[in-house]
This record gives C-alpha cells, structure tokens and sequence, in this order.
C-alpha cells in the first residue's frame, strides 16, 4: 500500500553551488526512462532540492522532468502511481489513479503528456501531467511474455523498448500533437547487430544528439545500439574506455545532454559519462561517478545544472514502510 500523503524535503541547496562537488571516479555498473530526452540548461538560478521523498512503499523505477517548471514525476513499480514533485520546494503529491500495475520509464512531451511503460502489462498509458488523468491507453504487446521497459519522445512520436522481446513499439503522433488509435501503433522488430539473450536486454532509449536515430542499451550485454526509428536496424556503437571494458553491464536509464550521454548502472551505484558523436554510434567514457546516497538508482533526468536518479533499492523487501527518494548530483 502507497502512503498517500504529501511530503516534503528539508535539505535544499544551490545548484550552482553543488557544481563540481561531486568527485569522479574511475571504475563501479542499470536500468529505465525513464525522462531519458536530449535536455538544454534550463533551470536558471533557481535554488533545487537535492533529495525527494517518496511516498513510504513507493518503489520508484522512471522519472521524467519538466525543466522550466522546475517538476519531477516518478511512477511506481508497486502500483503505478505517478508523484509530482516541485523541485524548488520539495513538495510532491500523488496524481491521478494507481492502474494496480507498474509505471516503468517515462517521458514527457512539449504538450504537458507523460508517456508511461508498463512492464509486465505489456501496455503504455499517456497521462496528462497537470491533472493525472488518463488520456489514452495502448496494449502494445502481442506475445504472451513482454516487459514494456523505457520510452523516449521525438518529433515522430513515442517509442517504447521491450526487454522480452526483440521489438520497438512506436505511437505516431502528428504535427497537431493528437493521439494514435490503436490501429496505428507500430511494432518494429529490431534487426542489425543486437542479439537477445536470457536477462533484461534493450532498456533504456533516448534520442541521439542530431536526432536521427534512438539509443538503447542492453542491460545484459552492456552494449549500446543506435537503432533506426523507422527501420528497426541496429548498430552496435563504438566505446572507448581507457579504463575498462566499454561494457555497461546492468546499464539502465539514459539521458542525452547535448554531445553528453548519461547512463545509469543501477546495482553497481554508477553513472557512466560519455562523449557521443551526433548519430550515436561513437562514444568516448569520460568519467564514472557515484555518491553514497546512490541505493541501486535506475534512471536520470535533468534540471538546472543537477542530475536526480531515483533510488529503487532492487533487494530491499519492499513494505508499507519501506522508505523510497530521489537524489540530485551536479551534472558534470
């Protein structure tokens, strides 16, 4: 059962003042989207919270932010449960209903609309992110197992990523913004270089820098590919690691901030900073960072000049009274 009740943060701190405290570290391993969108600096000099705190048996998993509003949403993996937060005050509330099933990664468009993965359900919910109410629901999968991990908007849509099976739902969205019918939803099998195995395989998506292709990364195989949104062809991109392997084994969340890709590493506590050209297919590591309030974060978003990742705590029983929050670290 979620605590319903409002919450509130009481560490708050400058977010030009927390830039650069967070040392970089060579060498630590995450998974979805959740708010995994290409981001500018927005955020001003408006003084952010560095913690959130869910609600008590929340189960946090994706996070998707609105920077210019300063408002963070996290979905629940117990009931799927959306809570707003106000990352200048700490506050944060439940919206909408619980479905009673997960909300896995998520993202916001430009029209106020947060895109839901469903896990397990193998369904996608698009929710109006002002009132919570439930504006569309699709069943994406047709195969009797399938994990709705992580979504990502672009200007053709949404696109979801399945860890079960080798596939990208897409929901066509036109220029006056509306809605696909179900009829329209696109499932595109992913072909190319990527090879499904046992485990989680595609995670987390976003967007490549100049925009043409997606970015998934392989949880199992600790590979990124860049796919053609419009094709479902893979490639595997290049890493450079001076200092390991390349491999991003449990990688879960990405984030996109101009040639910068982010990903998180949930069980190993890491966050993976890497230079990526403009399609995606080369990228150098450049820093691995954690922080000790780091307990199996899952996914990344940005605000002003601070990351926040929410904490699942994958190993943690989770009870009425399990306590659940996201943590900020300056962007490096």
């Amino acid at each position: 059962m979620v605590n319903r009740r409002r919450t509130a943060i009481g560490a708050t701190v400058s977010a030009a003042a927390l830039a650069g405290a967070l040392a970089l570290a060579t060498g630590l391993a995450t998974a979805g989207q959740h708010g995994s969108d290409p981001v500018g600096a927005a955020g001003g000099s408006v003084d952010l919270v560095d913690t959130v705190r869910l609600p008590d048996g929340f189960a946090p998993e994706g996070i998707a932010i609105d920077a210019e509003r300063h408002t963070a949403y996290v979905g629940s993996l117990a009931d799927g449960a959306i809570f707003r937060a106000d990352l200048a005050t700490g506050v944060g509330e439940l919206i909408g209903d619980a479905p009673g099933t997960a909300s896995v990664g998520l993202a916001l468009d430009a029209r106020g609309r947060l895109f839901v993965a469903g896990g397990a359900a193998g369904d996608a919910r698009v929710i109006d992110a002002d009132t919570g109410d439930l504006l569309a629901r699709y069943e994406l999968a047709t195969m009797s197992e399938s994990f709705v991990n992580d979504v990502t908007v672009t200007d053709a849509g949404a696109f979801f990523t399945d860890s079960t099976n080798p596939v990208v739902y897409h929901l066509p969205i036109d220029a006056a913004g509306a809605l696909p019918d179900a009829a329209q939803v696109r499932r595109i099998p992913l072909t190319g270089d990527i090879v499904y195995g046992d485990g989680i395989n595609a995670n987390g998506v976003t967007v490549s820098p100049s925009g043409a292709n997606l970015i998934i990364v392989q949880s199992n195989t600790g590979l990124l590919f860049t796919v053609d949104p419009a094709t479902g062809v893979t490639g595997r991109t290049g890493v450079v690691d001076v200092n390991g392997d390349g491999l991003l084994v449990g990688g879960d969340g990405l984030l996109v901030v101009d040639q910068t890709l982010f990903v998180v590493q949930n069980r190993a506590n890491t966050l993976v900073e890497l230079q990526i050209n403009a399609a995606g297919s080369q990228g150098d590591i450049v820093g691995r960072s954690t922080d000790e309030r780091f307990d199996v974060p899952t996914t990344v978003a940005a605000a002003g000049d601070l990351l926040y990742l929410p904490n699942a705590r994958f190993g943690v029983e989770v009870t009425p009274e399990t306590t659940y929050e996201v943590v900020a670290v300056p962007r490096p």
